[in-house]
């Protein structure tokens, strides 16, 4: 097992929880960091704050909008950067649509309708249907409003101004792991596999029994994935 530092970078509106069983494995055998995510309004300025809290040297893997700041990571500094996970996540950027889309959130969020948001945001039909999905919205839940509608609007302007990364995962040669939930559907796992065939060192991994939360879907399964692409 590799003694590199491993830095956990959390969804949207998600914390330390979202890891739980991750961190409580893999932190017998070597140093785990979960930071927060919702850190700026920018990507560049999240990525800067968590490059200031990491190693000399690490192991970055992020989910979703923490997928997104790992490849921003990799863009800054792609030689601290020992390997690199990317978990349901996107390299590109919002279309005007989406960008559109999440200015009526943010203006929701403050105008004291963030329980409207968060109907929007946190899904059932996007986590696998075998799953405790009654469990699972709750735990996402709690931890939305923990967090609260101020570190939402943060992290949704982040996604609205995000740039798209293709090329720097062209540049990418450290090992890298790509894993899609089955259940995200074909479009999603086509799009992972584009971003997989990016890199020239990187797998992708289809967790059947997962959609967009496989790290907490499919826990063991999950773990199992970082167990070996630490290896």
């Amino acid at each position: 097992m590799s003694l590199e530092t491993l830095v956990m970078i959390p969804p949207l509106l998600c914390d330390a929880r979202v890891y739980e069983a991750q961190v409580t494995t893999l932190s017998r055998q070597q140093a785990v960091m979960v930071v927060p995510s919702a850190c700026g309004e920018r990507m560049e300025e999240i990525a800067s704050q968590i490059l200031t809290w990491a190693p000399a040297k690490f192991a970055v893997m992020g989910t979703g909008f923490g997928g997104m700041v790992a490849m921003e990571i990799l863009r800054r500094a792609s030689e601290r950067v020992t390997r690199v996970a990317l978990v349901a996540t996107s390299a590109q950027a919002d279309t005007p649509e989406r960008a559109a889309a999440r200015e009526t959130q943010i203006i929701a969020a403050r105008a004291g309708r963030f329980a409207d948001v968060l109907q929007d945001e946190i899904r059932a039909d996007r986590l696998a249907p075998d799953s405790d999905r009654r469990t699972l919205l709750n735990g996402l839940q709690t931890m939305a409003k923990d967090l609260g509608p101020e570190a939402y609007v943060k992290q949704a302007r982040a996604l609205q101004r995000r740039k798209e990364q293709q090329a720097t995962l062209r540049k990418t040669t450290q090992p890298a792991l790509v894993i899609c939930g089955g259940h995200e559907g074909a479009d999603q796992q086509k799009r992972h596999a584009f971003m997989a065939e990016l890199m020239p060192n990187a797998q992708l991994q289809v967790m059947d029994n997962a959609g967009y939360m496989p790290s907490i879907e499919a826990p063991a399964l999950f773990t199992q994935a970082l167990q070996d692409w630490m290896q």
